[in-house]
């Protein structure tokens, strides 16, 4: 925490979290699976990370895309993979369950933050699927989670600004994580709206992604195969996250708060 103020960048590999960090950082949330909102990373990427970097390293604990309900057997991957993420170095982790109706699945949530003990834990986007954010949020305050990432329950914080705001205001501003930056296109935090989202929310931290587009090194190129579905990244663009773009935002923050 630097001056009241905490960035946390979202990343999934290696080189997004040194340019995170090399950007002014404060946090990593490392993920794999950004195009569908983030899921567990490996193992392997956490323990190269944690080698390569100093500052915190929480984890996302999500075992698939798509909706937070899980299965038996979903949950006993979420419980190993808390597991194995704390004995290769986390320094948190994130996680977030719903039930069918859109609350909070508190008898799961206790369950997995008692496997996630003694380290802090974050309630991620999850939050912004629930029935009722308020009710939802003094919820996962009695559960004791550290800090709530959401975008007002909107496609992006700027569009959410309003809700966020009222959130702020129900708890102290250190629990709350304002959050935008791998959502639809248009939804991304950019210099021009992140200081009317920060002076609207009032919360001490945000979330992003802050990435850019760089081409890739292969020489050959198969045009015609595509490795995921047709909504995926291309095979020869990658994104990672762009220590420039990091440092703008975080001194536009700076100077914010």
């Amino acid at each position: 925490m630097d001056d009241g103020f905490l960035m946390e960048v979202c990343v999934d590999s290696v080189e997004s979290a040194v340019n995170a960090e090399r950007g002014g950082a404060g946090r990593i949330e490392l993920c794999a699976g950004l195009v569908e909102g983030g899921t567990t990373p490996s193992m392997g990427l956490l323990q190269v990370v944690k080698q390569c970097v100093r500052v915190p390293v929480f984890v996302m604990i999500r075992p698939r895309g798509g909706d937070f309900l899980y299965s038996d057997r979903e949950v006993e991957v979420m419980k190993a993979d808390i597991r194995l993420a704390k004995l290769h170095g986390a320094d948190g982790l994130v996680f977030g369950a719903l039930t069918e109706d859109g609350r909070i699945d508190t008898e799961l949530c206790t369950a997995l933050l008692a496997v996630c003990r003694p380290l802090p834990v974050t309630f991620h986007r999850a939050f912004d699927m629930v029935h009722d954010p308020l009710v939802a949020l003094e919820t996962l305050i009695s559960l004791g989670f550290e800090r709530v990432l959401t975008s007002g329950c909107d496609s992006s914080a700027l569009e959410g600004l309003s809700l966020i705001k009222r959130l702020a205001e129900q708890v102290m501003p250190s629990v709350l994580c304002v959050t935008w930056g791998f959502f639809p296109p248009g939804g991304g935090i950019t210099e021009r709206n992140l200081q009317r989202i920060l002076e609207g929310s009032t919360a001490s931290e945000f979330h992003c992604s802050a990435r850019s587009a760089r081409d890739s090194g292969m020489k050959f190129r198969n045009p015609n195969v595509a490795m995921g579905a047709s909504f995926s990244a291309p095979e020869y663009s990658i994104k990672v996250a762009d220590v420039a773009k990091v440092r703008t935002l975080n001194a536009i923050a700076k100077n914010i708060l």
